[in-house]
């Protein structure tokens, strides 16, 4: 038919999946799919259950119950077959550090079988994409942490993988160093890779996920692309007044009527408006005189306070 839409099969299919410690359900039901090609996120907070769903889907962690399939595949039974055609970036560095930095990656490249003239072709390749040729002879413990997060990120591509898995891929770099990453991320995305990663940055899921979950104590909240989420979820603008920590609750019910919405936190007020400069005028007028005040976008992190009346990053 004429302008259909092409359906891509999904590389990943979750069914009520759930992963039990002792009493404690890190992972509760959660079911979703990943089409090939999608850059797809689970958004949440430490401890929601993210990278227990990662370690399940890289066939390291057994599931307690639920149908996990990787391209058709079960991870737990067919564990060696999914694992050749994923690539893992875990949330911590694991390089070799006594090995030089290209040698971590022809060293790596030969679990997978594969020989010493393929990778010897493939690591220059490799570093070339994660702009470390100049350091293909450093010793890794030389390197800055973006270098060797980038190093990480080349090394789980040796095999060249169909689905690359990275859990909390930016967390402890500087702005400068992220801005980087993802940009070699977006690379991987033009080229087909599709990529799984776990985050509690709003604007890192924002800037790389087509479509993810968002995530808390094991459950999905919501499902949908980040603009999706946003607009069903939020308001158009959010205005972030303060009073002084002391003074925040105190103020925040002479506020009732300003907005569609309020937030008190802590150390501030959100107001949740399509306007917010005429809110922060309409406070002004009701002789309310806030010590700072920003006017934003929102953002993935008021998608999450809506759902769960906490902040992700708690």
């Amino acid at each position: 038919m004429a302008g259909a839409r092409t359906v891509r099969p999904p590389v990943i299919s979750a069914r009520n999946l759930v992963k039990t410690y002792g009493d404690v359900n890190a992972v509760d039901g959660i079911s979703f799919e990943v089409p090939a090609g999608e850059s797809f996120g689970l958004l949440g907070p430490n401890g929601a259950g993210k990278s227990t769903t990662m370690r399940m889907i890289g066939g390291v962690t057994q599931r307690t119950s639920g149908e996990l399939s990787i391209m058709g595949l079960d991870p737990e039974k067919q564990g060696p077959e999914v694992r050749a055609h994923l690539g893992v970036v875990p949330q911590q560095d694991n390089l070799d550090e006594e090995l030089r930095v290209r040698d971590n990656l022809i060293v790596y490249g030969r679990y997978f079988g594969l020989s010493h003239s393929y990778l010897a072709q493939r690591a220059d390749e490799l570093l070339d994409f994660a702009q470390l040729a100049e350091k293909a002879k450093a010793r890794v413990d030389s390197l800055s942490g973006g270098m060797k997060r980038r190093l990480t990120i080349a090394r789980s591509l040796i095999n060249d993988p169909r689905i690359l898995l990275l859990d909390e891929p930016t967390t402890g770099l500087d702005p400068q160093a992220r801005h980087v990453l993802w940009d070699r991320l977006f690379r991987l995305k033009e080229q087909g890779v599709t990529l799984v990663l776990t985050t509690h940055y709003m604007d890192e899921a924002e800037q790389l996920c087509d479509r993810l979950i968002v995530v808390d104590k094991g459950k999905i909240m919501a499902e949908g692309s980040p603009s999706a989420l946003i607009r069903e979820h939020s308001s158009r603008e959010v205005l972030e007044v303060r009073f002084g920590t002391d003074r925040n609750a105190a103020v925040a019910p002479q506020l009732d009527g300003v907005g569609e919405r309020i937030e008190v936190l802590p150390d501030r007020v959100l107001v949740y408006t399509d306007n917010g400069e005429a809110s922060l005028e309409q406070i002004r007028a009701r002789q309310l005189h806030p010590i700072t005040s920003l006017v934003r976008r929102a953002s993935l992190e008021d998608v999450f306070l809506r759902l769960t009346g906490r902040s992700l990053i708690d």
